[in-house]
């Protein structure tokens, strides 16, 4: 189990979690060890850019939603590099990066579901 495993397991839990990741695939979005700030997603609300943590093929992730597939209740998970990770079920999407080192992230308000305020930090 990975790091984002367990906080992918706090934000499917109600959490709105804050946690420094690490790694290059988002860069410029998300720089390796920047804080961000993930809220439980509503996923019937999400839109090709937003950043989201989901799990893909067994790995948890937090990445750009590439695509949309409405019809089928999935969506496509991708790096900033061009990589596709692949598509994935709303069941799988966990949270919406609402914030970048306490700068609101464009777009990302009102997709979130309400963070339990007993596991928010």
């Amino acid at each position: 189990m990975g790091a984002l495993d367990a906080v992918a397991a706090r934000v499917a839990g109600g959490a709105g979690v804050e946690f420094r990741p690490s790694g290059s695939s988002m860069v410029p979005l998300i720089r390796s060890r920047q804080s961000v700030r993930v809220l439980p997603a509503d996923p019937s609300k999400l839109e090709v850019g937003d950043i989201v943590l989901a799990r893909v093929a067994g790995t948890v992730h937090l990445h750009l939603v590439s695509a949309l597939d409405h019809a089928r209740r999935r969506v496509q998970i991708s790096n900033n590099r061009g990589r596709v990770n692949g598509w994935t079920g709303h069941d799988r999407v966990f949270g919406i990066c609402v914030a970048i080192d306490g700068v609101p992230r464009p777009g990302a308000a009102g997709k979130s579901r309400p963070a339990d305020p007993d596991g928010a930090r």
